[in-house]
């Protein structure tokens, strides 16, 4: 797994911006299912780590490590590619927005599965059905990069078996900072604090996308654009939350 953001100044602060949503914590529960026992790799700063059943958490960055808190689950140093447990150790394995960091995303998937029991919860993004106004019309660098990095459903499904898939909607005043949390919010993209929490701006130039975005916000050009969003609670971005049966 590659520990990107011990790279710099991009993981800091990340515990701030990167709060579980309710309602995405909702549906990760909902897929880990009667699962007493759970290992959470790629675990970042701990969102989204059940609070009511065993949690062993595997991180590779030591400045994403430092930022857990003390009430978090404990915490080992590690990659997906080489899970430090016994061959089914946990009723279940889930990752969370963490694929596109692994080294080599089957070698993760196949320690996922073999660490758990019963199934493997995966959110992930689906570039192929995805149309963000973000990367379509403003940063398409960021489109490319999510098509080269991002393993495509049909790919894990080649390498892990069929999945039951489920699109996560997110709302528009999502509180955790990922790249398509403020679908509704284009100011915030404009925050250089906010970006520090989104590891793709890291990866592409920036400067023309968010001239163009800055522009457009303070005209009113976005708004009109875009004016549907404005009456939408929710939207699909092309995330998915992925779950396997074993």
């Amino acid at each position: 797994m590659n520990a990107i953001y011990d790279d710099g100044s991009l993981g800091e602060g990340y515990a701030r911006r990167r709060r579980p949503d309710p309602r995405i914590a909702a549906a990760i529960l909902a897929a880990l299912g009667d699962a007493r026992s759970v290992v959470n790799v790629g675990a970042g700063a701990g969102s989204y780590e059940p609070t009511d059943r065993t949690v062993q958490a595997v991180e590779p960055s030591e400045t994403m490590i430092a930022q857990r808190s003390t009430e978090a689950a404990p915490c080992l140093q590690a990659s997906a590619e080489a899970l430090p447990f016994e061959d089914k150790s946990f009723d279940a394995a889930m990752a969370v927005l963490t694929i596109h960091h692994w080294s080599d995303w089957r070698a993760g998937l196949r320690e996922m599965r073999r660490v758990a029991r019963q199934r493997v919860v995966l959110l992930t993004f689906d570039v192929e059905a995805s149309d963000f106004w973000l990367t379509r019309d403003y940063f398409p660098a960021l489109a490319e990069l999510d098509r080269r990095i991002m393993p495509k459903l049909g790919d894990m499904a080649a390498e892990m078996g069929a999945f039951e898939a489920a699109p996560l909607f997110v709302p528009h005043d999502c509180v955790d900072g990922f790249l398509g949390a403020y679908w509704r919010r284009p100011e915030v993209y404009l925050d250089p604090v906010a970006r520090r929490s989104m590891s793709s701006f890291a990866r592409i130039d920036v400067a023309d996308g968010l001239a163009r975005l800055a522009r457009d916000v303070e005209s009113g050009a976005w708004a009109e654009r875009y004016a549907d969003l404005l009456q939408r609670d929710a939207l699909d971005v092309g995330y998915r939350l992925l779950r396997w049966e074993l």
